[in-house]
C-alpha cells in the first residue's frame, strides 16, 4: 500500500537534492526516491523533437541514452499515455514478482516531456497519485537541466540540425502553453532544418501576445532574419509598445542590418484574456484563420502593411475581433498550406482547415491535434518539405478554466 504522504515527502526531497545534479544523475535519483515510496524499477523516457519516438534516459553516454530502450509515439504503450496525456496500465504484461506496470505521460501544464514507466503493487487512488506526482516531478526536473544539458539536446534529435534551426531552438518559446483561460500550442517543420519560419508568444498580466514570422529565404541569413525579427519585436513588448510600434521596430532592424536584400512577413496579435478582444496587424502574410464552435471557419481580413524589411511606407492597421469563448484563432506560415504532393497538389487551406477541426473535436488534446497535423503535412510532401511550415494556435476559453490542463 502506497502512503501518500511518504510520496509527497519523497518528491521534495527530490526536488531538494536535484538543485546540484546533471541531467545524467537523474536516473537514479529517480528510481531510488521512487523505490523507496512503492513504486519499482522507474525509468522515464523523453520525446525526439517531432513527437514521433520516446527514448530513455539512462544517464550513459555522449546523449544520457545509452543502452536504453526506444518507442515510437504511434502504436506502443507508452505513446498511448503520451498521446492521452493518461496512465495506462499494461493489461497482459506486469513487472517484476507480479507487479503491474504502468506508464504516465510526464508533462508540465500542456507541454509533454515523455513517458515515466514503474511497476507498482497496487492499482487505487494513493498508487495513480504516486504516479502523477513523480511524472509532474519530472517534468519540472528535466525542464531545470534541459537548458544546460548538451546530452538532452542529443538525445531528443534524430538527425542532423542545420545552424539557423539551432538558433531557433534557443530562441523559441516552449511549444505548449496553458494559463489565464487560453491554451496556445506551436509547431514548426522541418525541425532540423528550419529557415526562415518562426514564432512567438508571451503572457503579461491579462494579455497573450502571439506573433509568426516568415522571412525571405531558405538558408542561415533567412535563419538570422527571423530570429532578428523576434528579438526586436520581444525588445518592443518589453518596453510596453503597440502592436505598430512594435511591427515598425522590426522593420528598423531588419533594414539596419540587411538594407533592403532581405525582409520578413508576419502577423502580431495582442488578446485580452479577460474579455477576448484580439487585436493584429498583418505586414503581408497570410491571415489568421478563426474556427468556432468546431463548425464553421474564416480568415480574419485586415489590410496589409508591406512586409518587413521592405520599408514601403503603406500604413499599417490595428484591426479587431472580438472572440467567443472556445474559439480557436490560428497563425500560420504559407508552407502549411502550400506543401505539394509528388502530384504537384497543394495541401491547401481548406485541408489544412478540416484537419484542424476533424482533429480537435474533443478526442486529442489541442497540442496532439497538432502533431498529427504536421505529420499529415509532411507525409502530403513525401515527408520532406521545400518550405518551412509553421503553426501557432491559441484556443481561448473565456473564463471557463476546467480542464485546461488533461
Amino acid at each position: 500500500m502506497i502512503d501518500s504522504a511518504r510520496v509527497r515527502k519523497a518528491l521534495v526531497d527530490l526536488m531538494l537534492a536535484s538543485h546540484t545534479t546533471t541531467l545524467e544523475e537523474l536516473p537514479a535519483m529517480v528510481a531510488e526516491s521512487a523505490d523507496a515510496v512503492g513504486l519499482h524499477h522507474t525509468v522515464f523516457f523523453v520525446v525526439d523533437l517531432q513527437e514521433r519516438v520516446l527514448r530513455q534516459v539512462t544517464g550513459r553516454g555522449s546523449d544520457a541514452g545509452e543502452g536504453g530502450l526506444e518507442f515510437t509515439v504511434d502504436g506502443t504503450l507508452p505513446g498511448l499515455a503520451y498521446q492521452r496525456v493518461d496512465l495506462i496500465p499494461e493489461s497482459d504484461r506486469t513487472g517484476e514478482h507480479g507487479l503491474q506496470r504502468w506508464w504516465a505521460p510526464i508533462t508540465d501544464g500542456v507541454e509533454r516531456l515523455g513517458a515515466l514507466r514503474a511497476d507498482v503493487a497496487g492499482d487505487d487512488a494513493a498508487t495513480r497519485e504516486a504516479l502523477r506526482g513523480f511524472a509532474s516531478m519530472l517534468a519540472l526536473l528535466l525542464l531545470s537541466k534541459r537548458s544546460f544539458s548538451d546530452s538532452y539536446a542529443r538525445l531528443v534529435r534524430t538527425a542532423p540540425m542545420n545552424v539557423a534551426a539551432e538558433m531557433q531552438q534557443s530562441l523559441t518559446p516552449p511549444p505548449a502553453f496553458a494559463g489565464h483561460g487560453v491554451i496556445v500550442g506551436a509547431v514548426t517543420e522541418p525541425a532540423y532544418a528550419a529557415g526562415g519560419d518562426a514564432f512567438d508568444y508571451a503572457v503579461t498580466g491579462s494579455t497573450l501576445f502571439l506573433s509568426v514570422f516568415d522571412a525571405m529565404g531558405h538558408d542561415t541569413t533567412a535563419g538570422h532574419t527571423a530570429n532578428l525579427a523576434v528579438a526586436a519585436c520581444r525588445n518592443a513588448r518589453h518596453q510596453g509598445l503597440s502592436l505598430t510600434q512594435a511591427s515598425q521596430m522590426v522593420e528598423r532592424e531588419l533594414v539596419e542590418q540587411f538594407g533592403f536584400s532581405r525582409y520578413a512577413t508576419g502577423i502580431l496579435a495582442e488578446l485580452n484574456l479577460e474579455t477576448g478582444r484580439l487585436g493584429w496587424v498583418n505586414r503581408g502574410h497570410p491571415p489568421p484563420l478563426l474556427i468556432r464552435a468546431n463548425r464553421w471557419s474564416r480568415q480574419l481580413s485586415c489590410p496589409p502593411a508591406g512586409p518587413m524589411g521592405t520599408d514601403l511606407g503603406l500604413p499599417i492597421t490595428v484591426c479587431h475581433e472580438q472572440l467567443q469563448p472556445g474559439d480557436r484563432l490560428v497563425l500560420y506560415t504559407d508552407g502549411i498550406t502550400e506543401a505539394r504532393d509528388t502530384k504537384g497538389a497543394e495541401f491547401g487551406l481548406a485541408r489544412f482547415t478540416d484537419f484542424v477541426m476533424r482533429h480537435h473535436s474533443g478526442r486529442f488534446t489541442l497540442h496532439e491535434s497538432l502533431r498529427r497535423l504536421v505529420h499529415a503535412v509532411l507525409d502530403h510532401h513525401a515527408g520532406r518539405l521545400d518550405d518551412d511550415a509553421t503553426v501557432l494556435l491559441a484556443e481561448w476559453r473565456g473564463g471557463h478554466l476546467e480542464e485546461l490542463t488533461p
